[in-house]
């Protein structure tokens, strides 16, 4: 038997010093020490030899055992380490090499637009809020005075998902939720994407970017709407812009407007941006209708309000001078990173 382990150990060290391969180092492990390994099964038979062989022979195989499991260990380490320094031979940078060049991306337009709005409202003390994308019927339509009879509820304008949840066809779902669970005074931005069953062409798209923005109070007239207005505009768009109102009809203000900015491009003397108009639209607007205040547990008679909207994309294309709507949305660098 201790010829027998002998020859075990002088095998299995053999092995391990020639060995070159982490998955061989593993075979030879599992061969000799594994739970049928050679020097396994010797224990196990232990119950075979006579009481004063036990003691002797269990001490030899301990020992070849710790030997095998040291020599392992040590080659182990050796092989693990060749293989690190093999690899940052074939790893290894060289610094003189040039440097691959690094393209530093742009804001895009339409967030740039939101964030200069946003700061110039937030110093006006307006304060920014958010609302989901799906809506249901009652908060984009109902709230907002919206009849049933009304084109935008038809499926040629507006995106259901079913008869009573759609994709919201402007942000002024956000302003009822607001005043449902807010008491005056209000004075929020809404800045986000709506839908709209629209085909892509030069000035339209299904997908869009809407700020709207709603302050209400005791005692607000139209007369704050307009100093609003022009004081946006000027800050925006330029000390000599010039805002003038039109009237016009949306269901859930009364009196409405739309209001026109001089053109910031050509001073009103009429160019390609404004189309020799010499003024642009941008924004729709009006003091909040009562049957809005009402819906959202306001009471009319003690509190007024106005509301405005423009789109996002308008003022970007306005601003830049931007001919065609696809262009801000075809992902093209080139002109993306004009901006």
């Amino acid at each position: 038997m201790k010829e027998k382990i002998k020859n075990i150990k002088e095998e299995a060290l053999n092995n391990i010093n020639k060995v070159n391969e982490l998955k061989s180092l593993d075979d030879i492990r599992v061969k000799y020490l594994g739970k049928k390994g050679e020097l396994t099964l010797i224990l196990r038979g232990m119950g075979a030899l006579s009481k004063e062989e036990r003691p002797v022979i269990g001490s030899l195989v301990n020992e070849v055992r710790d030997e095998v499991e040291n020599l392992i260990s040590k080659k182990e380490k050796e092989l693990k380490r060749n293989i690190l320094e093999e690899n940052i031979k074939k790893e290894s940078i060289d610094v003189t090499e040039p440097s691959k060049k690094e393209s530093i991306g742009s804001i895009h337009p339409i967030t740039k637009v939101i964030d200069e709005v946003k700061e110039i409202f937030i110093g006006m003390g307006y304060k920014i809020e958010d609302g989901p994308e799906i809506e249901t019927a009652h908060y984009n339509f109902d709230q907002l005075n919206t009849p049933l009879i009304h084109p935008s509820r038809d499926l040629q304008d507006t995106i259901y998902i079913t008869d009573d949840i759609l994709l919201r066809s402007q942000t002024s779902p956000v302003q009822a939720r607001v005043m449902e669970r807010q008491k005056p005074p209000i004075k929020i931005i809404c800045p986000g994407a709506v839908y709209r069953a629209d085909s892509v062409d030069a000035t339209h798209s299904p997908v869009f970017h809407q700020i709207e923005g709603l302050a209400i109070d005791k005692n607000i007239t139209m007369a704050n709407l307009k100093a609003t207005l022009e004081a946006f505009t000027k800050m925006y768009l330029g000390e000599n812009i010039k805002i003038r109102f039109r009237p016009h009809h949306f269901p859930f203000t009364e009196p409405s407007a739309e209001a026109d900015v001089s053109c910031f491009v050509c001073g009103g003397k009429g160019c390609r941006v404004c189309k020799q108009e010499g003024w642009i639209e941008i924004v729709g607007c009006g003091m909040v209708h009562p049957n809005v205040l009402r819906n959202c547990g306001i009471d009319p008679k003690e509190y007024s309000g106005f509301a405005f909207g423009f789109g996002v994309e308008r003022i970007a294309m306005a601003k830049y001078g931007i001919e065609d709507l696809r262009l801000l949305y075809e992902n093209d660098i080139r002109f993306l990173k004009q901006f």
